[in-house]
């Protein structure tokens, strides 16, 4: 069992030291090389990825009091392989700045100047978001204001309703009292 994991590690390093020698000539390379060697390196990273699978199967085969080696040195293959990722990547950027910087003949002073603008561009719409959500919190605050002034100026109408309803009501009333009151004043007025 132990010499399946080491089999698979003798290959994975030989493999990653491959890698690795690639991945330094990556952008000292022509661009129809470069090409070809990128494909060629994530061809390997994948054959890594899949090695390392295949050692972490065989460590968990292993009882666990044997385990702790064989665990430390697979958090140290794995670390390696991220290493790798990350300086393929790098690699890979340089060489898709080199290309782009070659179709559209910047130099390294223009690059640094769209970066700037760039960034200059994304500082104002960054400050334009806010103040158009600082905008839209005021149009939200304002119709809530408005919402509550019209409930309020409706209630106040119905109030005005049926204050005006008891006028209408007591002016009627008044209107009766005065005609019996009339009526009475009247009557006194004959019987006298």
């Amino acid at each position: 069992m132990s010499s399946d994991f080491e089999g698979y590690e003798q290959d994975f390093a030989v493999l990653t030291a491959e890698i690795t020698n690639k991945i330094a000539r990556v952008p000292r390379l022509p661009p129809d090389e470069k090409k070809q060697m990128v494909a060629n390196v994530e061809k390997q990273l994948e054959e890594a990825k899949e090695l390392l699978e295949q050692m972490d199967l065989e460590v968990r085969e292993i009882p666990p009091q044997s385990r702790g080696m064989y665990s430390n040195r697979m958090r140290s293959y794995k670390q390696e392989m991220g290493k790798l990722e990350t300086d393929f990547k790098r690699s890979r950027i340089a060489y898709s700045d080199e290309v782009r910087n070659e179709l559209l003949g910047d130099d390294g002073n223009s690059s640094e100047n769209q970066r700037a603008h760039l960034l200059d561009n994304t500082e104002r719409l960054e400050r334009s978001s806010r103040r158009l959500e600082a905008g839209y919190q005021i149009a939200v605050e304002t119709e809530q204001i408005g919402q509550e002034m019209l409930e309020n100026l409706s209630h106040d109408r119905e109030k005005i309703q049926r204050a005006r309803e008891r006028l209408r009501e007591t002016d009627a009333n008044l209107g009766k009292s005065s005609r019996v009151l009339t009526g009475m004043l009247r009557s006194v007025g004959e019987d006298s």
